[in-house]
Formats: C-alpha cells, sequence, structure tokens
C-alpha cells in the first residue's frame, strides 16, 4: 500500500479490526519512510449478477422488478405479502444457486411463471399473458386449457 504523503511503497499494518458495517476491515498503517500514519479500509469486491434483456442489452439484477409484476398480477387475489415475498425469496434463491454471473430475463420469467402457477392461478394468468405478450384471446384461451388439463 502506498503511503499518501510520500508515495512510499513500503508500508506496514500497525492495527487491524472489523469497520463499522461488519463487511469490511479497517486497517491503521504506518509508512516506512515518512514515519506517518493513515488509515485503509478493505472490502471484499463482488461481481453483481447481470440481466441480460430480451434486446441483449444488459443491466445489473434488481429484485423489485421481480416484485412490482408479481405485486400487479396478484392484484386483488387473496395472496398475503408474505406469500410473495417467500415466493420471490425461493425464486432469488434459485437464481443465485445457477452460479452464473449473467442470467437471461427469460429464464427469470419462466421461474417466476412457474411459482406463480403454485400461488394462484389466476396470478398466474395475468403474468403470462403480460410475460408471454399474448397477441389475441386464442393464445390466452391456448394458456387456459393447458391450466386445465393439469
Amino acid at each position: 500500500m502506498k503511503c499518501p504523503y510520500c508515495n512510499e511503497d513500503d508500508t506496514k499494518v500497525i492495527d487491524s479490526r472489523p469497520a463499522d458495517d461488519n463487511c469490511s476491515i479497517r486497517r491503521r498503517r504506518q509508512c516506512e519512510r515518512c514515519g506517518k500514519r493513515f488509515t485503509t479500509y478493505e472490502k471484499l469486491e463482488t461481481m453483481p449478477l447481470m440481466v441480460i434483456k430480451k434486446d441483449n442489452s444488459r443491466e445489473a439484477y434488481d429484485r423489485s422488478k421481480i416484485e412490482s409484476g408479481v405485486i400487479r398480477s396478484c392484484h386483488k387475489r387473496p395472496v398475503s405479502t408474505q406469500q410473495i415475498d417467500s415466493m420471490i425469496d425461493n425464486i432469488e434463491n434459485r437464481i443465485f444457486n445457477m452460479e452464473e454471473k449473467e442470467v437471461a430475463t427469460s429464464a427469470i420469467g419462466e421461474l417466476v411463471m412457474e411459482s406463480l402457477k403454485d400461488l394462484d392461478e389466476v396470478a398466474y394468468v395475468r403474468f403470462a399473458s403480460v410475460y408471454r405478450e399474448f397477441k389475441d384471446v386464442n393464445t390466452f384461451m391456448e394458456e387456459l386449457s393447458k391450466l386445465l388439463k393439469k
């Protein structure tokens, strides 16, 4: 670590302890050349999960986007916020357990639809109609007939 006062490369750690947030380490250092002390913080660098959208653009994963879609589909349905949170937690666990740095929105959408189908069939159809971009009543009826077969 370079000394911020004299740019010397040779510094030593005097004290090391967890920082206030408990997610980083605070280190007190002393320059071997000028003797001045300074503080550094060491933090784990994490790579954010990236989502690949339909147009192949990429953006950072955002839980709130899943939440808003699910909440809209469950509007005026007998589904509690606790059930929604639990479902989204499970979806998130499955996404992160894939251990991929990039996940397609189509994969996330399929996980959401699979979970909604078990939670509430009306919410599932609502979500599917937007997600799969139903163009007409026939497409809608095809999805309903699949549901009725099961």
